[in-house]
């Protein structure tokens, strides 16, 4: 009797990269001067039918680093109140092990080779992702990034979020907005509905390979980023 056959672990699917979809919440625009004040990272997994789901979220208030910069007009949207003892901010090297404990360890279970951060204008969300990671000298190669205002310019003719989710029928709402984990979190159904529609083209034009991530990687990439 043929034994099941196991759904491919994400690893297969994006050619080793483990997708996690990051949204920040800043004191500014510049990733050098402005604080980052919020980090909300939503990990991705396959479920039983292969289908792309989000897995967990992982949160932390960010401490702003000392000579940070914070924008009138960027608090006034955001309306983070920095001083409120009731965000329990973490400062930076804290907040970012916190945030890269569990996406190394899904890395691991995921049968990937190392982790992208994916976000809509993922750009922003990269700039200051990398910028607190220069400035708490964690090692590691800077992430990569997918980013679903591309994805969802191209499949649905919108490129701004709250358009392209109520186009892609999914829930938005502007009371929410501007929180790291609800943006993080529609961002990641946003993602997942679409790669999900374009999985009968990724299998009709890849075929079932057991081993996609080995077959497809490149034996000139460098070494794969260890986040922690």
């Amino acid at each position: 009797m043929d034994s099941p056959v196991k759904p491919p672990r994400v690893g297969h699917r994006f050619r080793g990269f483990l997708p996690v979809v990051v949204d920040v919440e800043t004191g500014g625009f510049n990733n050098q001067t402005d604080a980052l004040l919020e980090v909300a990272a939503v990990i991705l997994g396959v479920d039983e039918a292969g289908n792309l789901v989000p897995k967990q979220t992982v949160f932390s208030h960010v401490e702003p680093f000392p000579g940070a910069n914070l924008e009138r007009a960027s608090m006034e949207v955001n309306g983070i109140k920095v001083d409120n003892p009731l965000r329990l901010a973490r400062k930076e090297p804290e907040a970012l092990a916190h945030i890269f404990k569990p996406i190394r360890q899904a890395v691991s279970e995921q049968g990937c080779t190392r982790a992208i951060l994916v976000g809509h204008n993922a750009h922003f969300d990269l700039g200051f992702m990398n910028a607190a990671i220069a400035r708490t000298a964690i090692k590691r190669s800077p992430f990569s990034a997918f980013d679903t205002v591309s994805i969802a310019g191209a499949m649905l003719g919108q490129t701004v979020l709250a358009k392209a989710l109520v186009a892609a029928g999914l829930p938005y709402d502007t009371r929410e907005a501007h929180s790291a984990i609800y943006d993080a979190e529609r961002t990641a159904d946003l993602f997942c509905l679409l790669v999900n529609k374009m999985r009968p083209l990724y299998e009709s034009l890849i075929g079932a390979q057991p081993n996609l991530a080995e077959t497809y990687a490149d034996p000139l990439d460098p070494p794969a980023a260890d986040p922690q």
